[in-house]
């Protein structure tokens, strides 16, 4: 006797909704067109209403014993959940991050200068990574940069805070700002 694996019957399962014909059950659970409950009906009876008014039977409940469908124009529904999934996409906020490198030895004009930049990007709702880069000796002198940073964090406290505290990553001493909730609503002008 020959063992032979069950063959995989049915293909994979699709997450399409069934409407109208390709529902096959012998009975549903029917919501009417404004919501109300119908009752269980046999799909025959189901499929003929449906006919009658003019629309399509969904089944947006296939899990539930016996499966729950309503009667409704499924063009209209497709739309208008595609409508809501767009505007979904659309709420969601972008994150972005900006990077500003400075070193431990930063010359009074280039810090100004790059605080210039971490203002400007905090004050359009971005948050920053500040990285102070090591060379050398100055590695064995990580209190400059963390002072340079606390520095920075003070002089640019009215736009943002402290996200992630300074951390020693190798040669790189780390620091996130993110700008305040404020901030956001209102981007500031000619920054």
């Amino acid at each position: 006797m020959q063992y032979t694996q069950p063959s995989n019957r049915g293909g994979p399962i699709s997450s399409e909704t069934r409407i109208n014909d390709r529902i096959r059950v012998p009975e549903v659970r029917l919501v009417g067109p404004n919501g109300e409950q119908v009752g269980i009906v046999r799909i025959e009876d189901a499929l003929r209403l449906a006919q009658e008014a003019d629309l399509d039977l969904v089944e947006v409940a296939p899990q539930a014993r016996p499966p729950v469908c309503k009667l409704m124009d499924y063009g209209k529904f497709k739309y208008e959940s595609a409508q809501k999934a767009r505007e979904s996409r659309r709420n969601q906020q972008q994150t972005v991050i900006k990077e500003q490198k400075l070193r431990p030895k930063i010359d009074p004009h280039d810090y100004e200068t790059k605080k210039g930049h971490v203002s400007r990007f905090l004050g359009q709702g971005h948050k920053v990574k500040v990285t102070i880069m090591f060379r050398g000796r100055e590695q064995s002198r990580p209190e400059l940069g963390f002072r340079l940073l606390q520095r920075l964090a003070d002089d640019v406290s009215e736009l943002g805070f402290i996200e992630a505290t300074p951390k020693q990553d190798g040669r790189n001493m780390i620091m996130v700002l993110a700008p305040h909730k404020t901030n956001k609503t209102k981007p500031k002008a000619n920054a």
